[in-house]
C-alpha cells in the first residue's frame, strides 16, 4: 500500500472563536509531517491533508477535538509521494466562498439523500435536480437530466439561482456536488429563498462512485477531483483526464495536440486568459520544475491563479 494518506475533510459548525484554534492545529500537523491546507471559519472547517497515517490520525483527532466536529467527514486516498509542499491554516469567512450572509449549513444535514436512494429521488420527474459544481467540472462529467448553472465559481451559484427561479416553477430540488460541501451550503441558501422541498447527495459524486454499482448508476462521464488524479469514474477508478498546470482545468489527448497547448504555461481553454507576463512567469516555473525532476529533487513552485 501507498504510504502517504491523503485527507478530504470538512464540517459545517458553529466555530466563534475559531482563530484560537489556528496555532495548535498548525502545531499538530507540523509535529506529524502533515501538509495541506486547512480553513477555518466562523462556519466550520474544511481542507485536504496528506502524511503518513499516525500523522493523518493526529491532526483528524485535533480537528475533531473542536466543538461541533465529533461527526467530521472526511474521505481519504493514497499516493506514493505527498502531493502538498506546506501547511497552511488559514483563517476565512466561509469555508467555502458563497458570498451569501445569515445562512445556516450546520442544519442541512437534515436534507441527506443516501447514495443507494439517490436514483429513486432524482427520477422523479418533478425534482428538479442541479449540479453545483463550476462548468469546467461539468463539462466532463454529470449525472443523467442534470441542469448545468455554468458558473465560474461556487460565489455566482446564489445569482443564477435567483434569476433561475424568476423564469421557472420549482417544486422539488436536489443537489449535488464532488464530495458534498458546497451542495450542504446550497441546500441551506435555497431553504433561506423560502424552497423547503430541496434535498443534496450525501458524500457527493464520489461517495456515489464508489458505492453504487456502474450497471445501476445514472452518472455519464468522469467526476473532476482536485488532486492529482485529476478524474474518476465508478469505483473511484483513476480518469482519463490530465489538468493544465496553469489554470487547473482538465485537459484530454486531442487538447495536449493542440498548438495552444504548453506543458505548464496553457491550454485551449485558457490560451487567451493569461497576459503575456503571467505566461512567461509559467513558463520559468515549468522550467524549474523540469530542472527539479533531473536532479530527483522536488519544486515546491509559486501560487497560481486557482490554488487554495
Amino acid at each position: 500500500m501507498s504510504q502517504i494518506v491523503v485527507a478530504a475533510l470538512y464540517q459545517f459548525t458553529a466555530l466563534p472563536d475559531y482563530a484560537g484554534y489556528r496555532a495548535g492545529i498548525l502545531e499538530t500537523a507540523m509535529k506529524s509531517q502533515v501538509f495541506g491546507t486547512i480553513l477555518l471559519a466562523r462556519e466550520g472547517v474544511n481542507g485536504t491533508i496528506a502524511g503518513p497515517r499516525e500523522g493523518v490520525d493526529a491532526v483528524l483527532a485535533a480537528l475533531r477535538a473542536l466543538p461541533g466536529c465529533a461527526e467530521l467527514d472526511w474521505k481519504e486516498s493514497y499516493t506514493d509521494e505527498n502531493p502538498f509542499h506546506r501547511m497552511k491554516v488559514r483563517l476565512k469567512k466561509e469555508i467555502v466562498t458563497m458570498g451569501v450572509e445569515n445562512i445556516d449549513p450546520a442544519r442541512s444535514h437534515e436534507r441527506y439523500v443516501e447514495p443507494h436512494d439517490w436514483n429513486r429521488v432524482i427520477s422523479d420527474p418533478d425534482t428538479l435536480v442541479i449540479d453545483t459544481r463550476n462548468d469546467y467540472e461539468v463539462s466532463i462529467g454529470a449525472f443523467k437530466g442534470a441542469i448545468n448553472p455554468h458558473t465560474a465559481s461556487f460565489r455566482e451559484f446564489p445569482e443564477w439561482f435567483r434569476k433561475f427561479r424568476e423564469e421557472n416553477d420549482i417544486k422539488k430540488v436536489a443537489m449535488y456536488c464532488t464530495g458534498g460541501i458546497r451542495c450542504e451550503k446550497s441546500t441551506a441558501f435555497l431553504r433561506a429563498e423560502g424552497i423547503e422541498d430541496v434535498v443534496h447527495l450525501k458524500g457527493g459524486i464520489l461517495k456515489y462512485l464508489e458505492t453504487v454499482p456502474e450497471q445501476e448508476s445514472l452518472w455519464r462521464g468522469e467526476c473532476f477531483v482536485f488532486d492529482q488524479r485529476v478524474s474518476v469514474g465508478h469505483d473511484l477508478a483513476p480518469g482519463s483526464y490530465d489538468q493544465c498546470r496553469a489554470c487547473r482545468r482538465p485537459i484530454t489527448e486531442k487538447d495536449k495536440a493542440s498548438p495552444h497547448f504548453v506543458e505548464g504555461v496553457s491550454c485551449p481553454t485558457c490560451y487567451g486568459e493569461y497576459s503575456e507576463t503571467q505566461k512567461r512567469a509559467f513558463a520559468e516555473r515549468q522550467k524549474q520544475v523540469e530542472l527539479a525532476d533531473a536532479r530527483g529533487e522536488r519544486h515546491i513552485g509559486v501560487k497560481q491563479k486557482n490554488e487554495a
